[in-house]
């Protein structure tokens, strides 16, 4: 484990490397506790160096047995050796030399999950974003290219299976027990995506013939006996294929495309080039064992890393500065993908859902950065929501500022232009501007600058005058290394919309740039005048979700209640029906906050009824809407001086409303979806699932309620069903006889599943309640428990903390207690899911002061402790300063 250097890495302090390694040849000799790696490098020397600069490679905890330079020993005293650098003081002169080196390595013991370690007795690497250098000493770096060819040899009966990236090249055996087989990847790549996999797996065989009519060898490992769970997989990968040459003429080009499914593992996957690596989570499925949700991440994460192929592979980005270069930029395409296979207005809202819950509070804490970083001391680190999707983000507003056709013309050029490169954000805006004409310049700021830009509005109609006014302002809040802001350009797609529900029709517009229903916000304040407006119309404001910007708009709730009813933008009449939910929510909290009672308004519980029985909206689409903002939704719009208490007790008291008001007709439908037909995960069939199991929880709080959720748990033919259930009865009765039952008939019809048991942890960890902190304390002895498994971490401590607001912001602190002191015991395993963890305390500011020294308190307790790994230390100190 690295501990903390206190070593930043500065955006402005690029340089390029004095060599290059156009070739690399790996050799593993593979065995649980000293695996041998023989590297063999060919070293150019760019033009400029210097013929005295030393090669300085990287390093993290290796052990060296020799090192040659073209064929000879390299003298002692002409290098220079640590676990975490080796130097070589005097290079040959020469333009190209032969580096060998040979490294051993334990990979049974690597618990932190990067570079080569063993998960279930499968050999596997892990090298994004620094792993490789715990593999052999390297130019570890992203715009280091190299071609790779790789042997791998092993006992067969412990590794019968011996992948690496690109195609196979040969294979046979060496005696004594031992085979071989060789791999080479013709595509120059960096050390990030370099991956090796051996071991004894089953495989799930298909094959694709790409548009120019290539045949491409598709194969999917897992766990031996679970082949019959990697069917979807399968068939998302196929449909990934087929759309990327349809939407982006993006064509596959290896011979071989492999997926290993592994249990241990620090991210959902990996794209390393024609080798992708799986946590097993995103594999595996079918009706027994995994959710709807569970079906489509594995959809939209199997098209995801294979979209990487050209956002990432063919084209990568040139340094750890770019990640959005290729992440941000994959997420809008997988988002796209996800849309066209399934309800492109339940995506939408499902991803704005995602934003809000975890890059908002990004931007408005301590840990906040721009979508392109400027600094960072653990890269490891800035695998994050800004990254990712408010990348995303800044990509689709790049198409709605250029139209479908433009984007995709700068997109071709892309990719004929930065081919085989390591590209740059400023690459990546000139090809839209090459392509459309377009000046980007301003737009730009979306990548350099961090923080959410709020927009104020108000309106006015002058009927006397035709005249219709919109006055926008924009603003964009401080935030860390950045007090002072600039102005962003915020493309707001808008509808002016009348009595009836029809467009409006305007004559002109001054005081702004409009194009096809955008606005252009360019400066601080802009005064928009519509003519030839006779009666006053609804606004409907950033349509789609146009703009990853927060709205403070004057608007009357007779405007929001007509929205929510007659938008014909389905994001926005989403949004309107949740704006008023937030409102009365956010109100309820100061009532209770003041010894009050909040009456809920018969007009708000009736629309609820009204949008769950509207058969011209799709079911999941009336799902989605029926689901009340989170307690952490509602938090982060409150702002400050949050008492998590308060906010569970209006937001319970509103669903009890809405349960009680539309009791028979949620009954009714209720009764009406119930599944006639044979599992299907489409998504016709999960959004009927999901409305009704919506409904199952508004009825659970009705008398006789747990006797429905508990048949509803015993009659489920599908773990959707189950899951959703048992989740009710947990959160809604817990402690009764239905719950304690329902839990323990899951955890024994499950306990050798560890994925299903993953969401017997979720459940109870997120169980609303003081006692949790407890449950969760006590389940972290289960027999099914392991600190050493990121996925069991996450599904009960990670849930534990960011889903269940009261348990762990617990008054008295025991929930922060737990926090600091659980933390700690997994960084000594895996410091990557250690800092993931600590970021659940990045809001601690905005508690209540009681709160808030508790929460202060557990992060000094982590900060004050010796030999912190670079990655936790990181995340707290960003937290606390």
């Amino acid at each position: 484990m690295r501990t903390d250097t206190g070593q930043v890495f500065r955006l402005e302090d690029y340089r390029p490397t004095d060599y290059l390694i156009p070739q690399t040849n790996l050799t593993f000799r593979l065995s649980p506790e000293a695996t041998r790696v023989t590297a063999v490098l060919t070293v150019e020397r760019r033009d400029a160096a210097a013929v005295s600069a030393p090669l300085v490679l990287d390093g993290d905890g290796l052990k060296l047995n020799r090192v040659e330079i073209d064929g000879k020993s390299v003298e002692q005293a002409d290098l220079l050796v640590t676990p975490d650098r080796l130097t070589i003081l005097k290079p040959p002169a020469a333009s190209v030399f032969q580096l060998t080196m040979e490294t051993e390595l334990a990979p049974a013991g690597n618990e932190a999950l990067m570079g080569l370690y063993r998960s279930s007795n499968v050999y596997c690497t892990q090298c994004e974003a620094e792993g490789f250098r715990r593999i052999t000493y390297f130019l570890d770096r992203p715009d280091i290219l190299s071609v790779y060819t790789v042997r791998i040899e092993a006992l067969r009966d412990e590794a019968p299976l011996l992948l690496s990236n690109g195609n196979p090249i040969d294979k046979g055996d060496i005696g004594d027990g031992w085979h071989y087989a060789a791999w080479h990847d013709p595509f120059p790549k960096p050390s990030y995506l370099f991956a090796l996999v051996a071991g004894n797996l089953g495989k799930v065989a298909d094959s694709f013939v790409t548009l120019s009519g290539r045949d491409v060898e598709l194969g999917i490992y897992v766990e031996p006996g679970k082949e019959r769970l990697a069917g979807y997989a399968m068939d998302a990968l196929k449909r990934s294929m087929k759309w990327d040459e349809e939407k982006f003429g993006r064509e596959y080009d290896l011979d071989v495309f492999n997926i290993v499914a592994v249990s241990d593992f620090n991210m959902g996957a990996m794209e390393n080039k024609g080798l992708n690596v799986f946590n097993d989570k995103y594999v595996l499925a079918d009706r027994e064992t995994a959710t709807d949700a569970d079906f489509a991440n594995i959809e939209a994460i199997i098209a995801h890393e294979y979209f990487h192929n050209w956002t990432g592979n063919r084209i990568t980005c040139r340094d750890w500065f770019q990640l959005c270069l290729k992440e941000g930029l994959t997420v809008f395409r997988d988002h796209e993908f996800s849309a066209d296979q399934r309800s492109r207005a339940v995506k939408r809202i499902a991803e704005v859902r995602t934003l809000r819950a975890h890059q908002f509070p990004e931007d408005q804490g301590p840990l906040a950065h721009p979508v392109r970083p400027r600094r960072y001391r653990e890269i490891n680190n800035f695998y994050t929501a800004t990254v990712y999707e408010k990348g995303s983000e800044v990509v689709r507003m790049i198409r709605t500022i250029l139209g479908s056709d433009a984007f995709r013309a700068g997109m071709d050029l892309y990719f004929e232009r930065h081919d085989g490169q390591a590209a740059t954000i400023e690459d990546f805006l000139q090809v839209f501007e090459d392509a459309s004409g377009r000046d980007l310049s301003q737009f730009s700021l979306w990548y350099h600058q961090a923080g959410t830009p709020n927009l104020t509005v108000s309106s006015k109609h002058n009927p006397a005058a035709r005249e219709f006014i919109l006055e926008i302002e924009q603003s964009v809040p401080p935030t860390p290394y950045e007090s002072r802001k600039r102005l962003m350009h915020i493309p707001l797609a808008f509808g002016l919309i009348g009595a009836g529900g029809e467009p409006v029709a305007y004559g002109g517009v001054e005081g702004a740039s409009v194009e096809g229903g955008v606005i252009h916000i360019r400066k601080r304040r802009h005064v928009i005048r519509f003519s030839g407006v006779s009666e006053r119309p609804a606004v409907s404001l950033n349509r789609g979700f146009s703009a990853p910007v927060t709205l403070s708009v004057e608007q009357k709730a007779d405007d929001q209640f007509f929205l929510a009813r007659h938008d014909s933008d389905a994001f926005s009449r989403w949004q309107a029906f949740n704006t008023l939910l937030t409102d009365t929510l956010i109100a309820a909290v100061r009532q209770t906050l003041d010894g009050k009672q909040h009456a809920f308004a018969r007009r708000l519980t009736g629309l609820a009824g009204d949008i769950a029985g509207d058969e011209t909206l799709e079911p999941a689409y009336r799902a989605l809407a029926l689901g009340l903002p989170s307690e952490a939704d509602i938090a982060r719009d409150i702002g400050n001086n949050i008492n998590p208490d308060a906010i569970h007790t209006a937001r319970e008291a509103l669903a009890l409303a809405i349960g009680s008001a539309n009791r028979e007709a949620f009954s009714s439908l209720y009764e009406g979806l119930a599944d006639k037909a044979a599992f299907s995960p489409d998504a016709t069939s999960a959004g009927r699932r999901a409305l009704r199991n919506t409904l199952l929880d508004y009825l659970a709080l009705s008398p006789g309620g747990p006797a429905l959720a508990a048949d509803h748990f015993h009659s489920a033919t599908n773990m959707t069903d189950r899951a959703a259930a048992l989740a009710v009865l947990a959160h809604r009765h817990h402690g009764s006889h239905e719950a304690t039952a329902a839990l323990a008939a899951f955890e024994t019809t499950y306990e050798s599943d560890a994925l299903v048991m993953d969401k017997w942890f979720q459940i109870q960890a997120s169980v609303p309640g003081y006692q949790t902190v407890e449950t969760v304390r006590a389940l972290t002895a289960h027999p099914a428990f392991s600190l050493s498994n990121p996925n069991r971490v996450r599904s009960l401590i990670g849930t534990f903390f960011s889903a269940n607001q009261i348990g762990f912001h617990r008054a008295d602190g025991e929930g922060y207690r737990f926090f600091s002191r659980i933390v700690l015991e997994v960084e000594k395993r895996n410091p990557q899911v250690a800092a993931r963890l600590a970021t659940a305390l990045r809001s601690w500011r905005s508690l209540e002061p009681g709160r808030q020294d508790k929460a202060r308190e557990a992060l000094l307790f982590i900060a004050n402790t010796e030999n912190l790994s670079a990655d936790l230390r990181d995340i707290v100190e960003r937290t606390l300063a």
